[in-house]
């Protein structure tokens, strides 16, 4: 059977001097591995399609066992200038492993392949910084996912908005700072709390337009989301480590 879906590529595996298997977050079909045969020799009709953070239209054949091998592929984005700077390829790369973990399999994705598109994207264009843009996706990739943080109001008496409000990352839950919680929990002010329900709650084409102005923001609202990250997904980030290497 031939399937055509349009996706970006994850994550790539040397086969042999010639073959490679790449992971694709796709449109139509979520995470799907395939055999890109010929794809490691230079001058291949698909090399260029199969490089890492490569987004193209796929052909894709899949056999009785399920088993996927690119048959055609065009070109539609490369993010080129990503290779300009180490920090933000790095963040690209991490992007990329965060939707290897939470996009799902051979489903319909096309609300995670539109966010990590539209973040490579700014990351190319140096329009947003990292301390906003890294919390935005990582924010919306686990509400996607159905991790979404519970940020309606206080957990403890249903205050809307205080001006310094406390987020469990191990519950995913909001307190205000009468009712801090029996937990260990990161200090969010007003303005944090609101970016933070913008990140969840907007339409998808909205998701990264909101703006914070200061820093000590920004810090607080990539600390909560990190940290949250960190108690949802089991395994080690290798990339986020490497990213926090060399933002240190």
């Amino acid at each position: 059977m031939m399937i055509q879906t349009s996706g970006i590529v994850i994550r790539e595996s040397p086969v042999n001097e010639h073959d490679k298997v790449i992971t694709l977050l796709t449109r139509d079909y979520g995470v799907i591995r395939a055999f890109a045969n010929g794809a490691r020799l230079p001058k291949h009709k698909i090399a260029a399609a199969s490089c890492l953070l490569t987004f193209s239209d796929f052909s894709l054949n899949k056999n009785e066992k399920s088993v996927f091998t690119v048959r055609e592929a065009t070109v539609n984005e490369v993010f080129f200038d990503l290779r300009k700077s180490v920090p933000a390829l790095a963040l690209a790369q991490y992007f990329a492993e965060l939707s290897l973990t939470l996009a799902p399999r051979e489903e319909v994705a096309k609300d995670f392949l539109r966010l990590l598109l539209n973040a490579l994207a700014l990351l190319c264009k140096n329009q947003k910084p990292h301390l906003l843009l890294k919390p935005t996706v990582e924010l919306r990739m686990l509400s996607l996912a159905g991790y979404m943080p519970s940020l309606v109001a206080c957990d403890g008496c249903g205050a809307y908005l205080t001006e310094e409000m406390r987020f469990c990352p191990g519950s995913g839950r909001l307190f205000c700072s009468a009712c801090t919680p029996n937990a260990r929990f990161v200090p969010v002010h007003g303005s944090v709390v609101t970016a933070m329900r913008h990140i969840c709650f907007s339409p998808p084409e909205k998701v990264f337009a909101f703006r914070l102005t200061s820093e000590r923001a920004m810090k607080e609202l990539a600390e909560a989301s990190e940290r949250y990250v960190l108690q949802i997904v089991p395994e080690r980030l290798m990339t986020l480590d490497f990213y926090k290497v060399l933002m240190t």
